[in-house]
């Protein structure tokens, strides 16, 4: 399987290409980025960095042809692109909204008419959102509300393109919490994100199967089209597990 990964140099796309250069399932890794994407460090045994070509973009909401030319032939894209919510509030609103919303419209819009591997069939096209996204305006979170209900809008759209596509796109909706990692955070920090985590009822997740999830989704077809943090961690750590006999 030809995977994209969008949004290649982040935190998890980092761990996702980690893992994806040694699954026997992924033949080629697409790394989509607006800089050039490197081999992480600390490969799992058996992994080919032959697998991974950067490629790379400087705008996403007008994709070269050159561009283009590299993306095509993918089975499956994980799009990994958005402001964070502990960004938000240091960007203009505006360019917020372009990052999280144009630029998933358009990503997906492009990737989804360029040619497959084999046309029979549909693409695989997997958006991370977050665990206190909405969708319905109407109950609009107390917390970074405006952003949670854009990004409920980004979900919408993604998974309204899907069913509109006739069998074309199969979508899904990844809603991780507060992703985690060994080392990632300093005692400060993790127990500023303990006392955050129970004041908003933010649920936590390793990076490690998120990104596991999110492979084995791309490979053997789509659960259900909303993941929720409970549903990544189950996935994740059966593919693990999973990981772990073949190496």
């Amino acid at each position: 399987m030809k995977l994209i990964v969008a949004g290649a140099t982040g935190f998890v796309g980092t761990e996702l290409i980690r893992q994806a250069l040694s699954h026997p399932g992924v033949t080629s890794v697409l790394a989509l980025a607006r800089r050039p994407t490197r081999v992480p460090q600390k490969t799992a045994p058996g992994a080919d960095p032959s697998k991974l070509k950067s490629v790379v973009c400087d705008n996403f909401e007008d994709y070269p042809e050159s561009v283009k030319k590299e993306l095509s032939g993918a089975d499956a894209c994980v799009w990994l692109i958005a402001v964070t919510p502990s960004k938000v509030l240091t960007m203009p609103w505006e360019q917020v909204r372009t990052i999280c919303y144009d630029y998933t419209v358009n990503g997906l819009e492009t990737i989804a008419q360029l040619p497959r591997s084999s046309a029979d069939r549909p693409l695989r096209f997997i958006y991370t959102s977050g665990a206190k996204t909405e969708r319905d305006p109407s109950k609009k979170p107390w917390v970074v509300g405006g952003y949670s209900l854009m990004r409920g809008e980004a979900e919408s759209f993604v998974l309204n393109y899907a069913k509109e596509s006739k069998g074309a796109v199969e979508a899904a909706v990844a809603r991780p919490g507060l992703i985690d990692a060994p080392g990632k955070m300093s005692m400060p920090m993790n127990v500023l994100a303990t006392i955050g985590r129970s004041i908003i009822g933010l649920p936590k997740v390793d990076v490690s199967e998120v990104a596991a999830t999110l492979i084995d989704q791309a490979i053997n077809g789509i659960e259900k089209d909303t993941l929720l943090n409970d549903d990544l961690i189950r996935i994740g750590q059966k593919a693990l597990t999973e990981q772990q006999k073949r190496q």
